[in-house]
């Protein structure tokens, strides 16, 4: 264990960095607009719009099913 000093340093200047992230993080009020971003998701792929998309970009879903149900 020669380099004890190195890898304790290491990790103090990592966990304060870290740590000055989150507090940037949370002064900013970047949770509270993650939050509202991830709900209006959310809400937008359980509308039939989203479903329609969905189908419609991926027309073999149904072909796909048949074989599974087949084999």
């Amino acid at each position: 264990m020669k380099f004890v000093d190195w890898y304790v340093k290491i990790a103090v200047v990592s966990a304060m960095i870290g740590a000055s992230m989150e507090l940037f993080m949370i002064k900013t009020g970047f949770y509270e607009k993650v939050t509202v971003l991830e709900s209006e998701k959310r809400a937008w792929e359980n509308s039939p719009e989203a479903e329609a998309i969905r189908e419609a970009l991926n027309p073999w879903r149904n072909i796909d099913s048949k074989k599974d149900k087949a084999q």
